[in-house]
């Protein structure tokens, strides 16, 4: 056993800083490289990805990553975790494999782990007696079940650790929890128990910490975010694990940001519900139980971690079509740029109430001035320019492509000075929704292939 291992973030989200991979295997000593991709709605995404090719799916990002720093990888025994693979896990192992073969790299072993995605299944499961009730609002599923686009269980820790344990150099995931890409190899490495509540949870408090990369180090930083030295160059964090449970964040030398108890408090608090029961499928978190202490340049130890037994279902996450947007915008200049911008927005809404047009929502925002902020933004009588972007949002196609319609003739009909109309008529696209639901454990399992060439 170990008695110290480092695991790195290299993503935080699909489309996260491309240079952070590289930076984090080749500017100091690290163990595991984690990389997140997975965001509710990217799910969605990638399944719409594979029913127009079957051979995507995942993020096409993670192999272009894993074709530059593989060398390095191979050569430091570097292990790479990633939930990457999105609806398409084997293909993007394939995708892999290809490169590996180009640059000649034998011996390698990836494991894809699937069997998250559900969504072939879901008749037979409702058969089953599994409700799939909306864990939001109690509505019955009855309502979306013939619009689902994609339904992928969020596994914990045990597919990947048995794929470290097969020996597997790259695991690439489906529908994960994005904390177990990091609290997996503190499992495998350490020989915790799965019933080590403590240790298990003070591992998810980790994975909490790295999974949206640079928002540990100084990134997004609401406190003091002038305080932060060179952003440009920020390092990601990395997790500098021991036996124990206890671990310190810290990030490579000569790398930008920042590590302090105020950047990970920060990030502790980022998308929690109730503190004392942050739920994974591995074992309960009670993040009030969290202690920071500094006891370093860059480096802040996690400790005093409490947890409690799992529960014994998964969570489903599910995404359905749910009508159809537009969105157009027009900028509006001095003298009077608010004022006009304000006129344009009622020429418009009353044109569109004259058609008959109905819209589950429409949306006016002035950019600049109170698109953040809504309501509570103060309205100054004087402005350079101003930006009216209006949406819209439907359940009838026609009343969304009939809106697109109405934006261009604002130009010559409306208030004077307007440029910067962007792009002609919106075209209306699928909107998602997102359904959150249960299954029971017993219900369903992983799968973990582990190939090798």
């Amino acid at each position: 056993m170990k008695n110290k291992i480092r695991i790195a973030s290299g993503q935080g989200f699909w489309g996260d800083l491309q240079t952070a991979p590289m930076d984090q295997v080749s500017k100091g000593p690290i163990d595991y490289l984690m990389m997140d991709f997975l965001a509710e709605v990217t799910m969605s995404i990638m399944q719409k990805q594979k029913r127009r090719n079957s051979e995507l799916g995942y993020a096409k990002d993670l192999v272009q990553i894993i074709e530059q720093i593989l060398p390095i990888c191979i050569e430091k025994n570097i292990k790479i975790i990633t939930n990457g693979g999105g609806a398409n896990p084997e293909g993007c192992r394939d995708a892999i494999f290809k490169c590996a073969n180009k640059k000649g790299y034998k011996n390698l072993k990836i494991a894809a782990v699937h069997g998250d995605d559900i969504l072939p299944n879901i008749d037979q499961l409702r058969k089953q007696g599994i409700p799939f009730t909306n864990l939001e609002n109690g509505a019955s599923f009855d309502s979306i079940g013939h619009k689902m686009l994609s339904a992928n269980v969020y596994f914990g820790a045990r597919p990947i650790v048995e794929a470290l344990k097969q020996g597997a150099q790259i695991v690439i995931t489906g529908r994960t929890t994005d904390t177990s890409l990091t609290y997996a190899p503190m499992i495998h490495e350490f020989g915790w128990s799965w019933e080590d509540w403590d240790k298990l949870a003070a591992g998810v408090v980790a994975g909490h910490i790295l999974e949206c990369g640079g928002q540990a180090t100084g990134g997004n930083f609401s406190a003091d975010w002038k305080s932060v030295p060179d952003l440009a160059h920020i390092g990601f964090p990395i997790a500098e694990a021991y036996p124990d449970g206890e671990f310190i964040v810290t990030k490579h030398e000569n790398t930008g940001g920042l590590v302090s108890v105020d950047t990970i408090t920060e990030q502790l608090m980022y998308e929690i519900g109730d503190p004392k029961n942050y739920i994974t499928p591995d074992c309960v978190a009670d993040f009030s139980s969290i202690k920071l202490e500094q006891v370093g340049n860059n480096r802040v130890r996690v400790f005093g971690v409490k947890g409690r037994p799992d529960t014994d279902t998964f969570k489903v996450s599910m995404a359905y079509a749910d009508g159809y947007t537009a969105v157009s915008t027009l900028t509006f200049t001095w003298p009077d740029a608010l004022e006009k911008a304000k006129k344009a927005d009622e020429i418009l809404r009353t044109r569109l109430a004259d058609l008959g047009l109905h819209f589950d929502e429409i949306r006016t925002e002035f950019l600049g001035l109170n698109s953040c902020h809504g309501h509570l933004a103060p309205m100054p009588d004087k402005i350079n320019e101003i930006v009216l972007r209006i949406g819209v949002r439907s359940h009838d196609h026609h009343a969304v492509e009939r809106f697109g319609k109405e934006i261009a003739p604002l130009i010559l009909t409306g208030p004077p000075s307007v440029t910067g109309f962007a792009g002609g008529r919106p075209k209306p696209s699928d909107v998602i929704a997102y359904w959150p639901s249960l299954i029971p454990k017993k219900d369903i399992n992983p799968i973990v292939t582990v190939t090798s060439i």
